[in-house]
């Protein structure tokens, strides 16, 4: 009896996972959320029909927004709108990954917390680079989603990582805890908000970040105007690793994309009255605005060469902030306490399309 009662909870889950999904719909369907699967790919897809926006988020790749369609123009760096594509072609510069524990460059492979060092185990291969970059977490697979749903306010899709359940990514970084990061659209805007959670017995840096790179499709980016609000410049090594030296700003606060090459790391953020420190580009009507909340003290501006795309990218600390805080070089890092909870958010804004 129980081996047919195995049998058929088998055939239950079977036919759930073969029948297609129905989109969560708000009362007046201004906001839908919805879980299906394109070419093999989990994703789910928030809507917001009133403003003409469309996200689309792939748990599976890193917990992934990879799409961000504003009246059917796709305001981010994607490969393609295949997600199958997407998946084989995956890259940091991509959509708007996840860059964590730690987001930019390490100085060395090996961090600092606590007064102790830990060193990287470089034989498990989740380690990128001589100078170790963008944390473990990019294009992880071991997100869950605990929610999607819409509702006459809002579409949103919330995913949960258990750090602590993964031996490969603890013997790196050795604090139990969790994230969760949810995605949500709500009156034509688009709010992604980071919690982590330190689960562990000692306190645990936080330099978490995001890596968004995003585009006025149909326009060269030698047309495009962009906006910093930052008053000083993160001086960095030939490595592009920090050295916990600052000088003050060397461009003008809006400046011309043309002719400039940055991979450059910003601080001394300047924020309206709602504490959000705000980045833009724009050309014509067009803008593209990315607005961080006040736990984002630092910031990368990055501009790849031949790429249509410039990245804004919100960070809890600059690069190698937990090995300058350790030389006394960085007062700033973010620290959580045992059981205590990081919350921030940072929110992308287009108009004119």
């Amino acid at each position: 009896m129980n081996g047919v009662l195995t049998k058929m909870k088998i055939a239950i889950l079977l036919l759930a996972l073969t029948v297609p999904s129905v989109p969560v719909r708000s009362a007046n369907q201004t906001y839908t959320a919805e879980r299906t699967i394109e070419n093999g790919v989990d994703i789910v897809r928030l809507t917001d029909s009133a403003s003409g926006i469309e996200v689309s988020i792939a748990p599976s790749l890193g917990n992934r927004l990879y799409e961000m369609k504003v009246h059917g123009r796709n305001i981010l760096n994607s490969v393609s709108d295949d997600v199958g594509d997407f998946r084989k072609r995956i890259e940091t510069g991509l959509g708007i990954p996840f860059l964590a524990p730690w987001a930019g460059r390490l100085g060395e492979q090996d961090f600092w917390a606590n007064g102790k060092e830990y060193t990287f185990n470089t034989t498990l291969g989740n380690i990128r680079g001589p100078n170790p970059v963008h944390g473990l977490l990019a294009t992880s697979p071991f997100w869950e989603v605990t929610e999607v749903n819409a509702d006459k306010h809002s579409a949103k899709l919330t995913s949960r990582l258990q750090f602590w359940m993964y031996p490969d990514l603890m013997a790196q970084w050795p604090f139990a805890h969790e994230y969760e990061i949810t995605y949500k659209l709500a009156a034509g805007m688009l709010e992604v908000r980071t919690a982590v959670t330190n689960l562990s017995a000692d306190p645990m840096p936080v330099v978490v970040g995001f890596h968004p790179c995003f585009r006025i499709p149909d326009v060269e980016r030698d047309e495009w105007t962009a906006t910093i609000a930052a008053r000083k410049v993160v001086v960095a090594d030939a490595r592009l690793v920090a050295t916990g030296e600052f000088k003050p700003l060397d461009l003008p606060n809006r400046f011309s994309v043309k002719g400039q090459s940055l991979d450059t790391g910003f601080t001394d953020l300047t924020r309206d009255a709602e504490g959000r420190a705000h980045f833009s580009i724009e050309s014509g009507k067009a803008r593209v605005e990315i607005l961080f909340g006040s736990q984002y003290t630092a910031a990368v501006i990055y501009t790849p060469p031949g790429r249509q795309t410039v990245c804004f990218e919100p960070m809890a600390g600059i690069t190698n902030a937990v090995n300058l805080h350790h030389e006394g070089k960085y007062p700033d890092l973010q620290i959580l306490v045992p059981g205590a909870k990081w919350i921030e958010s940072f929110w992308v804004h287009a108009s004119g399309f």
